[in-house]
């Protein structure tokens, strides 16, 4: 008798500690954005860990920032103005510098992008908080060069910027120099396009340019971002093209 309770003991604990470490979900939209670089050794940890964490409800996306290029390896995804928009978070997060992998959440607040335990816990923190605006999109098209859709916002649009981005899904790269040379990265998520916009009224249309760097097999994500002129997010959604 003692063997069997305490195998029905054990088996409830076992499966707790399968999942007391993962991130919450809910129906509000949380917007995950890594600043990361493939110069950056201490980066590939965290771009893993922002794809593993992506669902329906957690848009992930990663900004290749410029400033690891001079080590020797230029990063073919990286922009300057990437590099600005973190910079634009530094500002308003007061911090005196920026780094890689730092990873921001709904524009709110910042970690370190390795870091699982502290991720999940904000993940459960901003499960629990509506989301101010919600968008929907409708007759997303792709041609070659461009791609179309029509948005809809619910809520209050007062001090409101709508964010247009493309990202690549994937895309592996050999790494021949700098701090990953001769490994092959993984990289996920890419945001190889963005525009931003003061939001006029609640619906519309909305057009984004494709970018040579993106290949006819890749993968692409339409994302929408709502956000205010403090940059926080206060909602988002997602088409996979």
């Amino acid at each position: 008798m003692k063997s069997i309770l305490l195998t029905l003991f054990i088996i409830p604990v076992f499966i707790f500690s399968l999942f007391k470490d993962k991130p919450t979900t809910s129906s509000n939209i949380i917007v995950l954005e890594l600043f990361t670089s493939q110069g950056c050794s201490s980066c590939p940890p965290a771009d893993r860990l922002l794809n593993e964490v992506k669902s329906d409800n957690i848009i992930a996306l990663s900004y290749h920032v410029d400033y690891w290029n001079y080590i020797g390896w230029k990063d073919p995804f990286s922009k300057s103005v990437y590099t600005e928009r973190q910079r634009d978070y530094g500002i308003k997060f007061n911090s005196s510098t920026i780094y890689t992998p730092q990873l921001v959440i709904n524009g709110q607040e910042h970690i370190v992008g390795s870091d699982r335990r502290l991720l999940n816990q904000k993940i459960g923190k901003y499960s629990k908080t509506d989301n101010l605006n919600s968008v929907s999109l409708t007759e997303v098209s792709k041609s070659e060069a461009i791609v179309n859709f029509n948005y809809k916002v619910v809520g209050n649009l007062d001090d409101t910027y709508i964010r247009t981005i493309l990202v690549i899904n994937e895309r592996k790269t050999s790494v021949k120099r700098g701090e990953n040379r001769n490994r092959e990265l993984t990289n996920t998520n890419i945001v190889v396009n963005e525009q931003r916009f003061k939001l006029e009224s609640n619906s519309g249309k909305g057009s984004i340019i494709v970018p040579e760097i993106v290949a006819s097999s890749d993968d692409l994500s339409l994302i929408v971002v709502i956000e205010n002129s403090n940059l926080d997010i206060t909602g988002a959604n997602m088409e996979e093209i």
